[in-house]
């Protein structure tokens, strides 16, 4: 809700992971944002999967670390997310994990629709089929780690670093050491955030530049 000219406010709070229609919002945003930082609805046949790689995992193995940056509650108006921050404090456990409840079940539906060879659908089919596993010299010093994606509309005014204010107190009140998260190589933005922000480059792939922190 707007009241003139001026952006609803926007608030801090933890994901309702046990919500569909917020699951399905915060996976809406994942494709809004998944192009390098842009809408990539119109480059997939399976909007659903991708939400189901990199969203729905926090959700349901880490929700007490999964904030949504939101519109508040205002007259019966429900709080509507327009970004989140989704963290693990231990990367390792966290895999594991999903190779155990999360990657078989989505083995086991198979494709929903056929891959048009060459289509980022052919890369999300193959990265359930076997997901990446994070390098151990990274998890060693880095265990934790951050996924983060705002809309437009909530880029700026300093609400990223809000959300980064509130993610890294809670892993620091854990006592966990480091924190990494991987970012797409054509997504400038969003290294130059990162950099502003304080990590550093550790490794890099030609698709994937990964940055770490100490806490």
């Amino acid at each position: 809700m707007t009241t003139g000219s001026h952006p609803a406010p926007l608030s801090i709070r933890l994901a309702r992971a046990e919500d569909p229609g917020e699951i399905d919002r915060l996976y809406d945003i994942c494709v809004r944002t998944a192009a390098w930082g842009r809408d990539a609805s119109g480059l997939l046949a399976e909007h659903r999967l991708l939400g189901d790689i990199f969203v729905g995992p926090y959700l349901a193995c880490a929700p007490d670390l999964a904030w949504v940056l939101a519109t508040e509650e205002v007259q019966g108006t429900p709080s509507r997310p327009v970004g989140y921050f989704l963290a693990v404090a231990d990367t390792v456990s966290f895999e594991d994990k999903l190779e155990h409840e999360w990657w078989p079940r989505l083995r086991a539906q198979g494709p929903r629709q056929p891959a048009q060879p060459g289509s980022p659908d052919v890369w999300l089919h193959s990265y359930v089929e076997n997901p990446p596993r994070t390098p151990a010299d990274i998890t060693s010093l880095y265990p934790a780690h951050i996924h983060v994606d705002l809309l437009p509309e909530a880029q700026g005014n300093g609400h990223g670093r809000r959300l980064w204010t509130t993610a890294i107190n809670a892993l620091r009140d854990r006592g966990v050491p480091g924190v990494h998260l991987g970012v797409a190589a054509r997504n400038t933005n969003a290294q130059g955030f990162y950099h502003h922000l304080g990590f550093h480059l550790l490794t890099e792939t030609p698709d994937t530049k990964f940055f770490g922190m100490r806490l």
